[in-house]
């Protein structure tokens, strides 16, 4: 499950976050990334100043040691952050009393004139999710996991209220947070020429072996 540390190239995805789904993961993610961005260029420095094989190695290995470590602190803030939304949601939803107007997250499919898209279709969507899971938080009992992701697209194609059913509750916060990170909006759903709440399920499946 080792991400992809196998050289001291970094992709700096912190330059390229700016369609963030949330902003308060986003403000997270950037945070992280901006530490990998200078670790990398630390560790790189100290590589291309030496010389000697074995000390590269080492080198190496240290850089790969450092990026994991950050990863599991990392995932500890996605934590944080993923409370944090929750818990403002639920607020927001509790101040708008929208228990009275829950029909209108999930139309009739025949109402839509557009349904909810997500840039790239439903399999890009289902790649990015799987990219953004860290699955070594989860330490699964069986080797098929499975969860069923439950958000609504808002009318500007933000998303909100994630909620995953499944079986394993760690297996179903890593996908909360994964959807919470996608990178684009969504196309919001469209009745009669205005944009409406849709509320949209995602299945989510990961084989551990």
């Amino acid at each position: 499950m080792t991400k992809k540390l196998l050289y001291l190239l970094f992709l700096v995805s912190w330059f390229f976050s700016q369609a963030q789904q949330n902003q308060e993961f986003k403000i997270t993610k950037d945070y992280f990334d901006y530490q990998r961005f200078m670790l990398n260029t630390e560790f790189k420095k100290k590589f291309d100043s030496e010389s000697n094989w074995n000390e590269k190695k080492s080198i190496k290995e240290n850089f790969s040691e450092f990026m994991m470590k950050l990863d599991s602190i990392q995932n500890t803030a996605f934590i944080a952050t993923l409370i944090k939304v929750k818990n403002r949601e639920d607020l927001e939803r509790i101040a708008a009393k929208k228990n009275i107007i829950d029909h209108a997250e999930n139309p009739e499919k025949q109402m839509l004139n557009e349904q909810a898209t997500y840039p790239g279709g439903f399999e890009t969507l289902r790649k990015q999710v799987a990219d953004l899971f860290y699955s070594d938080s989860v330490l699964p009992d069986q080797k098929l996991l499975k969860t069923n992701v439950v958000f609504v697209v808002e009318k500007d194609g933000s998303i909100s209220s994630v909620r995953a059913e499944g079986d394993n509750f760690t297996f179903n916060r890593q996908a909360e947070i994964a959807l919470y990170l996608l990178p684009e909006k969504f196309s919001p759903a469209v009745i009669n020429g205005n944009a409406v709440r849709y509320r949209f399920r995602l299945p989510l499946a990961m084989n551990f072996e």
